[in-house]
This record gives structure tokens, sequence and C-alpha cells, in this order.
């Protein structure tokens, strides 16, 4: 689903922004604090073995439809920190999800993926480490790095904030019912029974509902994998981490929702491709987070079939 994005001038927002998905919805962060100053990130839920997740808000109204990618054009006097502050997000948020480093440049024209992450904020400390934070709020060393852009011999920045994705924070009450419950976002929703096809010819269930209202499906690795419905690929990422999926394709559908299709072997499908359904977009591979060959498969606004 596409919103025009419609933004007053204090937003920084001209008439240079194409219509395209708005500003994803920002993680809630608490302003209560413990002695460690640590605030948890709720909403939206990005997940190490999923990848992102997103949402699509019309930035004027203030209406939101929880789950949608956004997207965003880069334009003249643009700056990370502005894009983080325009969709209220980190910006080793936006590094993390687009394959940016430190000190990267953006360049007018640039395609964006808005991932907002949910997990733990931490400052940190004299003698921190990737591991033990890691260890400490029950993340991934590699995941932490990725998410805020650290180099490999980077050294943590006394003060710095980190956010661990997924982390949970220690000796939280009922921590496993919490654990559960962000490990599936987005269930639920409408029915559309017949409107999305299998992705795969043959295939089977490696991986009930997870994620954001995904499902992991393997058949071999090189399947190719087919458009769930008719609609307009508004992501087709090729190479990169890209925030756990991989190589990966997202596809807006005339019903309002959308499907993604992760850790692919190769994408053979562009930005702004109208596709049909059952067109081959990709082949299957093990990109990104994934620990063998598997399609993990999302539709984002409605019940997923499979």
């Amino acid at each position: 689903m596409f919103t025009k994005v419609n933004v007053p001038q204090e937003k920084s927002i001209n008439s240079q922004n194409v219509s395209l998905l708005a500003a994803a919805i920002g993680p809630d962060i608490s302003q209560k604090e413990s002695s460690d100053s640590v605030s948890t990130v709720e909403e939206s839920a990005i997940l190490p073995d999923a990848g992102p997740t997103g949402g699509l808000a019309d930035v004027n109204s203030g209406n939101y439809d929880r789950g949608q990618i956004s997207v965003y054009v880069v334009r003249e006097g643009d700056s990370l920190s502005s894009i983080a502050k325009m969709f209220n997000v980190s910006v080793s948020t936006i590094l993390w999800a687009n394959n940016l480093s430190r000190g990267s440049k953006i360049a007018i024209g640039q395609t964006l993926a808005i991932l907002p992450v949910s997990g733990v904020q931490h400052t940190v400390k004299k003698g921190d480490t990737l591991l033990s934070i890691a260890k400490k709020y029950k993340g991934d060393p590699e995941e932490i790095r990725l998410s805020n852009g650290l180099g490999e011999n980077d050294i943590l920045d006394v003060g710095a904030v980190v956010i661990i994705p997924d982390g949970e924070m220690p000796f939280t009450p009922a921590k496993t019912v919490r654990r559960v419950t962000s490990k599936l976002r987005g269930a639920g929703g409408p029915s559309y029974d017949g409107y999305y096809h299998a992705p795969l010819a043959h295939y089977r269930e490696t991986q009930g509902l997870h994620g954001y209202n995904g499902v992991d499906l393997a058949a071999y690795l090189g399947a190719p994998i087919m458009a769930a419905a008719d609609g307009d690929v508004i992501l087709a990422r090729q190479g990169g981490y890209n925030g756990g999926y991989g190589n990966y394709v997202v596809i807006a559908h005339s019903n309002g929702t959308q499907t993604l299709y992760a850790h692919m072997l190769s994408v053979q499908a562009f930005e702004g491709q109208h596709v049909e359904q059952g067109q081959v977009i990709g082949y299957e591979g093990s990109t990104g987070r994934s620990t063998g060959p598997h399609l993990h498969f999302e539709v984002r606004g409605a019940r997923n079939p499979f």
C-alpha cells in the first residue's frame, strides 16, 4: 500500500519527495531508566532470525497502518541524522537496514528502507564489550555490531548508546511471556482466501509463524520463488545483510497488503516493477541471518495462509 507523504515544512519535507511509503512508526522508548541506563524499545519488532519490521504512517494525520515496510528517497539537504529524526528512529537503525557503515555518505535519489528496531538500549560503561552486553541482555554479538554500525575492531565508547535487537532486560518478571510475545508480530487481520498462492511450487514448512507474521518454507537451493499475488515491487535488495533478510523482495498488493520474500540466492525483480501472480522474482537461498536454504515469507496486513 502506498501513502502520499504531505508533510508540513517544519518536518523538513518538500516537493522533492515522491509519493512513496510514509514515515515508519517509531519505536516507543520508555522514559523509565534503571541504574544501568536501560530502556526498552517496543511496538514494531525486528527479530534477528526473521529480519526487520516496519510500520506505515501518514505523518500528517497520525493514522498508522502497522507492519508495512517504509521507503524513503533521499533529497537535497538530507543527512542520516535528519532522516532518523523525521522517522523517529535511530541513525543506527538506518545504517543496519541499508548496509551502511558509520560515516557513510548518502546521495540524492538514494532509496532507504526505514526499519524500526525493537529490543533494549544500553548505555556503555567502562569495561563493557559486545560479548558482555550480549550476554547480559540475551542478544547476539553480531546482531549488536551490525545494528549499531560498528566495525569488527571498533571499541565501544563509554557513554555511547547501543541497541540490542530482540534483547531482554535482566531480571524482568515474566520475561518468558514477553519473549514469546516479541517473537510473533502482525498475525491475524483479514483472511483473503485464495488471494495468495504458494511462493514455491513444492515446499515443506520448516518453521511456523514467527517474526512478523512469517513462515519458513524450504525446497532446494535455487528453487524459483514466485510472487504470491499481483503487485508492485517496492523493495528489491541484492547483496548485503539487510537487517537479517539478506537478498529480499517486498511486493505491495492492491488489497493494501504486502508480501516479503527473504534469504534469496538471487533477486530477479526490480523496484517499481509490476509483477503477476506466479512470476519468478528470485531463487531460494540462505543469505542474511539464515542457517540453511529456505524462504522466509511474510504477509503484512492479513493472515498468512501458509
